[in-house]
């Protein structure tokens, strides 16, 4: 028995279209190109304990910050690391203690003056 169908009911319509043309070209890499925006003001990003019941969370702050849509950059970055984040007075407050992550995150996004803190 053959893996073909008996009846292929494009095949009319085929015959009638013709070729097809091509399809886009493959996506290209996610790599930033060196046209990709870098922002030059700088950004520290230190962890903080204190009025937060004892719980740890990262903050990123400073001039580098404003001007770009906080609240943007606060679902994105929650979304890239998997935790909570929001913003608290021109700060990205994030969730639990890492400011490594933050700061690679940072930088991978075009942040070129990022600062560790504490």
């Amino acid at each position: 028995m053959s893996d073909k169908p008996t009846n292929n009911p494009f095949a009319a319509l085929r015959d009638k279209l013709g070729a097809l043309p091509p399809g886009p070209p493959p996506a290209a890499a996610t790599e930033p190109s060196a046209t990709a925006k870098r922002y030059v003001g700088r950004v520290t990003v230190r962890r903080e304990r204190s009025g937060r019941g004892g719980k740890a969370v990262t903050l990123a702050e400073g001039p580098g910050l404003s001007g770009h849509p906080l609240e943007k950059l606060a679902k994105e970055l929650a979304k890239a690391l998997g935790t909570g984040a929001r913003v608290e007075s021109n700060a990205l407050v994030v969730q639990g203690d890492q400011p490594d992550r933050v700061v690679a995150w940072l930088e991978s996004h075009g942040f070129a003056n990022v600062a560790r803190g504490n």
